[in-house]
């Protein structure tokens, strides 16, 4: 399956180290990623030789070709939550996780789209479960 998956940039940086978790647990799971660069440590030096057209394009073009996409929202960011309306909008299988301490906004929590999944999680184990069992269901 192709996964849009979905993470802060801009927004802030710091849970880098599971977004980095969650791309290589879909790839080991058989799974192309299309955005998996953007769990890498050198994303902004990457993306900063892009202008912002170029990157609205791609990625948009990225969402119209995903099977579904996943987003870590446990740090707000706009990009994600444009993402996240566009795939909707595209009828697209959508995910959103985010750590269990954090508060997520409503205007994401409170939609009531069929394929929209929401997932609080503790650990990586109950993560990923989680995100295998979205994975297999049909839209």
């Amino acid at each position: 399956m192709d996964i849009y998956f979905s993470c802060s940039i801009t927004g802030g940086r710091q849970d880098q180290k599971i977004y980095e978790k969650i791309v290589n647990f879909l790839e080991k799971e058989g799974h192309f990623v299309l955005t998996a660069h953007l769990a890498s440590t050198d994303i902004m030096l990457d993306e900063s030789s892009m202008n912002a057209v170029d990157v609205y394009r791609r990625d948009l073009g990225w969402v119209s070709e995903c099977d579904a996409l996943i987003a870590e929202v446990s740090t707000p960011s706009h990009g994600v939550g444009y993402e996240i309306a566009a795939a909707i909008f595209q009828g697209k299988k959508v995910m959103c996780c985010h750590h269990k301490d954090k508060k997520i906004s409503k205007i994401i929590s409170g939609n009531p789209y069929d394929d929209l999944v929401f997932f609080s999680y503790s650990n990586e184990e109950d993560l990923f479960t989680e995100i295998r069992k979205f994975l297999k269901k049909k839209p």
